[in-house]
């Protein structure tokens, strides 16, 4: 069963994204913080990564530059999932080493198929 890692800081937001991707299948793990995410994923090695980019201790983008820059994990897929949508957001997150990027609100199908996209 693929695993995934879920970094993100609402609790509403990691509850149903949690429902969906048990629904399809997937092993969810979560943190609520940037460092504690970037530790889980050198630790618990997952095959993708969610990345809120607003977290605390360190945000998104530095927890990716930090997951990328491992050896151990500069492989697993990060998509960011943010509320951040004004122009030249999705540049920051790819820049910051994401490889993939959806918007808050968001229909759990199109993440899904964002996930599929990435892992199976």
């Amino acid at each position: 069963m693929k695993r995934i890692l879920i970094i993100e800081d609402t609790d509403d937001n990691l509850e149903i994204v949690q429902l969906v991707l048990e629904r399809e299948g997937y092993v969810v793990l979560q943190a609520t913080d940037g460092l504690q995410g970037v530790a889980m994923a050198i630790n618990e090695r997952p095959d993708l990564i969610l990345m809120d980019i607003r977290l605390p201790e360190i945000d998104g983008y530095e927890a990716t530059r930090r997951i990328k820059a491992d050896a151990r994990t500069a492989s697993v897929p990060i998509i960011a999932v943010t509320s951040y949508a004004m122009s030249g957001d999705r540049k920051k997150c790819m820049d910051a080493g994401c490889d993939d990027y959806i918007t808050k609100p968001y229909l759990p199908p199109d993440l899904v198929a964002m996930i599929r996209k990435h892992i199976g």
